[in-house]
């Protein structure tokens, strides 16, 4: 597996197929990208290790596996330092730009106050990633070369399972530092947290599954607290229209050293229990989304 960091940054995206899809699913991976363009590194007061932290490393190898059992894979190829596809397009920071904003900005949302805008202006650690302000011209064509071509394909893409198969399920996928949860006791630390908006972004049924599913192979899995899902999960999931996303977040330290930014020794076990998940949630959807029996009568 190609877990190396990249500077070389061509294609704002990775789109793998299934070999043969047969259920109405696509994983999707937004914040593991691993290629950080010189010019980004060279505005960076950070170190390369510095600059990962925000990043959601190897969650697309994580899931590598799935498109051989039918379930297509998409994933950024840019980190989320350098740009965040969880977030509106124009989520950006007055103060970190040389020019004024454009007035279609939205620069007043709680995730610009906190430093981490379409644009960041800290990694998960809270440092500060620019040496000096930033040309607005040049975060704008962020937007226009990575941002927009990659929520195009994620929209085709769910129009095109919807169509084959009457409704679409996205898995969004995300990874969270285990350092949040050290004021718990072990045994409550969560492994995993699915994210469905409190029940908005997706039917009950799909979350259920999941949650059913991965505890069952072992895990500590929570709900919404304190990761109720993203941008991409409250833009996509529109259940009533039969677009349904759902949020998954694992726990780095199940599978990766998160001061080093290394697979762990658990890593490949966690990839075959999230392949594992992955087939029988797929498998679930002939019994997911059930009419109520007054609906069926």
């Amino acid at each position: 597996m190609d877990f190396e960091q990249k500077t070389d940054l061509t294609d704002p995206y990775s789109f793998s197929r299934a070999v043969l899809q047969s259920a109405p699913f696509l994983f999707n991976s937004p914040h593991s990208g691993r290629c950080y363009p010189d010019q980004f590194r060279n505005s960076s007061k950070l170190d390369a290790t510095q600059l990962r932290r925000s990043e959601d490393a190897f969650i697309d190898l994580i899931f590598s596996d799935l498109p051989s059992k039918g379930i297509p894979l998409m994933a950024a190829n840019f980190p989320r330092a350098f740009l965040d596809l969880n977030r509106e397009p124009y989520e950006l920071d007055p103060h970190m730009f040389n020019e004024a904003l454009p007035p279609y900005a939205k620069s007043q949302t709680p995730r610009v106050g906190s430093g981490l805008g379409t644009i960041a202006r800290i990694v998960s650690e809270n440092q500060e990633i620019y040496k000096h302000k930033l040309s607005l011209a040049h975060a704008l064509d962020r937007i226009e070369l990575y941002y927009k071509p990659y929520h195009k394909m994620l929209r085709h893409q769910l129009a095109r399972i919807h169509v084959q198969f009457g409704y679409a399920c996205l898995i969004d996928c995300h990874s969270m530092p285990s350092r949040i949860f050290r004021h718990l006791p072990s045994g409550q630390q969560p492994d995993i947290i699915l994210g469905d908006r409190y029940g908005i972004s997706c039917h009950s049924d799909l979350t259920e599954a999941a949650y059913a599913i991965l505890t069952d192979l072992g895990f500590n899995v929570a709900l919404n607290n304190p990761y109720a899902g993203g941008f991409i999960t409250q833009h996509y999931g529109r259940p009533t229209k039969g677009l349904h996303a759902l949020q998954i977040e694992l726990n780095r330290a199940l599978y990766m050293d998160e001061e080093t930014i290394c697979p762990g020794v658990n890593f490949a076990a966690i990839q075959k229990a999230m392949t594992n998940f992955s087939e029988q949630l797929q498998l679930s959807t002939s019994r997911l989304f059930r009419p109520t029996k007054a609906a069926a009568e």
